[in-house]
């Protein structure tokens, strides 16, 4: 069996994103949000998906990819007999009149490398999910496509009628491709193209040097830094899982699932993440975003929301064809429905910074005083309840391990919220409904294997408990840390360090891949019990497991290396970032020879 891997990289500004392949085919785009009907989908149906490509005059072709250095801007490099040439594919991003300006424009810059090359540019895009190809109509440097609320226009220095027909010409001259939506560019386009692209070069390369990262793997997790980043809709301050919907858990397993929402628990994750590298700015929009999340009659958070805070996600599965035909394709996301209760400790985690770090002022933060004692109100609540945990059981309720593992660290931020408020009765409550997490942890202990299991009552070994360890529950108790440790390597580690969250049956039967974050979970609990070489070694096996442009899956078939599910995955990234974060800390420490 060959080893798949996703043949694309992607582009985006913080308002939307783009996937391009290797061949130059945008193959995702949605407009005008990450979780809007698709304009090119070509990655779910390459008959129905439409296609934006510049292809040379050839059948047979090489091509490469790379990103401008510590950039989000993506060059496509095209060779063949005639000659070369070299796509430069870029979302507009940079400070503009003291905010950010980041249209809804994806450029594409064409330049000649060598030869006489002969391209052919293709732009199809669709609307209705495929079902409706969009019309285009020819005007003075553009040709705009009708059918969807927002006008779409490709504005270019090229023959538009060649554009039209699709038909081969002389690549003499460097070519700009302007796709908009909404509000065309009206400008010279090959002065704006260049104008933005140096803009948006210099914005990302400052960017990148705002952050504080070690010297580990540093280039690595800059890519991952980079890659989280044009994840946030900056608009609502919200963070998606991923970009992409039904990409494939693992080939005919039915686990396609639509990522492009805002989870609670994934936005933890990525905070910590944007946390450890110094950047704030990131939590600060998220806050935002929370404060203005709905709840439902009886206070509760749903584990996810739409970009907009939107609560009605329904689930839809359509005809397409799917990515490699692996259907069902589905839109929406029925886990919204679900009772997560881990998603109330996690918001609290995710505020501390704005309490804990003397770089907050007063003014920033007292405002979310009821907010966090309404927060503990639902830990104190849903204690006692059973729940689907953070892998989304569809019909298995469980009181999980995890969830009550979250109740304490979320009672454990809430407590030091209160010491810095001086505010007594939200101290107590905090140490009351820690106490109380504590318990309810202990209770999934199983004395024969020394370890904690998925949930109580339950005999399951999950790779969630992992952060037993990492999130410092067991303290200085190195022993208990290391027991746990090892009855989770007995039954949940793969080859080459990869780690299954589970292996039991649940609704789609047993699990065949293992899942990336689970594996860098792993790498951090090596690191947390002073097992660092193993760390260190674990580390550069997994990053491995990346495409050309080392940006990570959901999922890793432990047999063939393959990667599986959607693309790219926040999860993944903020796994490895956060575990290089962990192991360079302790290579920073004196005593490590």
């Amino acid at each position: 069996m060959t080893k798949h891997s996703y043949e694309s990289g992607l582009i985006g500004n913080c308002a939307f994103i783009a996937h391009v392949e290797k061949n130059t085919n945008i193959s995702w785009l949605c407009f005008p949000r990450f979780d809007s009907d698709f304009i090119f989908g070509g990655l779910l149906d390459r008959q129905k998906g439409g296609e934006f490509t510049v292809l040379p005059d050839a059948d047979s072709f090489e091509s490469s990819q790379q990103y401008l250095e510590n950039t989000n801007i993506l060059q496509t490099a095209i060779s063949y007999a005639d000659g070369s040439y070299q796509v430069t594919d870029f979302a507009p991003r940079f400070k503009n009149f003291d905010r950010y300006y980041k249209p809804l424009m994806l450029i594409r810059k064409i330049e000649c490398l060598s030869g006489s090359p002969r391209i052919k540019i293709s732009c199809r895009p669709v609307t209705n999910r495929g079902e409706m190809p969009l019309m285009g109509s020819q005007g003075s440097n553009h040709i705009r496509y009708m059918g969807i609320d927002q006008e779409l226009r490709l504005t270019s220095n090229a023959p538009l009628s060649y554009i039209q027909d699709s038909k081969p010409f002389a690549l003499h001259k460097t070519i700009y491709l302007v796709l908009t939506y909404g509000r065309p560019l009206e400008a010279a386009v090959e002065t704006t193209a260049e104008r933005f692209l140096h803009a948006t070069r210099s914005y990302w390369q400052e960017w990148v040097k705002s952050t504080s990262i070690s010297g580990f793997h540093q280039k690595l997790v800059l890519r991952s830094a980079l890659i989280l980043k044009i994840h946030q809709y900056e608009d609502t301050g919200a963070i998606v899982a991923a970009s992409t919907t039904s990409l494939p858990e693992s080939p005919g397993s039915t686990r396609n699932w639509d990522y492009r929402f805002c989870w609670i628990r994934d936005t933890y994750y990525t905070l910590t993440a944007f946390n450890s590298i110094g950047h704030f700015e990131e939590l600060e929009k998220y806050f935002e975003f929370i404060q203005n999340l709905p709840t439902d009659s009886n206070g509760r958070y749903q584990p996810l929301f739409s970009i907009t805070g939107d609560t009605l996600l329904t689930e839809e599965v359509s005809d397409l064809a799917g990515y490699l035909g692996n259907q069902p394709v589905r839109f929406g996301n029925q886990a919204y429905t679900h009772i997560q209760n881990d998603c109330y400790g996690q918001v609290l985690v995710s505020l501390l910074p704005l309490y804990s770090d003397q770089r907050f002022t007063e003014e920033e933060r007292s405002h979310a005083e009821p907010m966090i004692m309404n927060l503990l109100v639902k830990i104190e609540t849903t204690m006692h309840e059973k729940d689907a945990g953070l892998w989304e059981f569809r019909n298995l309720a469980q009181e999980h391990c995890y969830t009550f593992l979250f109740h304490w660290a979320g009672a454990c931020a809430a407590a030091k919220i209160g010491i810095r408020l001086k505010n007594d009765a939200m101290y107590s409550k905090a140490i009351e409904l820690r106490d109380q997490a504590v318990a309810k942890i202990e209770s999934c202990y199983l004395p024969d294997r020394k370890a904690y299991s998925q949930a109580v009552g339950s005999k399951y070994m999950d790779a969630s408990t992992l952060q037993l360890i990492t999130m410092g529950y067991f303290g200085d108790d190195l022993a208990r840390a290391n027991a746990h440790l090892k009855a989770l390597e007995e039954d949940l580690l793969a080859k080459d360090f990869l780690f299954y969250r589970y292996k039991h049956m649940d609704d789609f039967g047993v699990p065949e891949t293992t899942f990336l974050i689970c594996a860098f979970w792993y790498i951090e609990a090596l690191a947390c019990v002073g097992r660092l070489e193993e760390a260190v070694e674990g580390f550069e096996t997994l990053v491995q497991y990346c495409n050309h442009l080392k940006l990570f899956s959901e999922d890793v078939d432990q047999h063939t290396g393959s990667q599986w599910g959607n693309f790219p995955q926040a999860y993944s990234h903020v796994g490895l970032m956060n575990a290089a974060f962990r192991i360079g800390k302790k290579l920073d420490r004196p005593n490590f020879l």
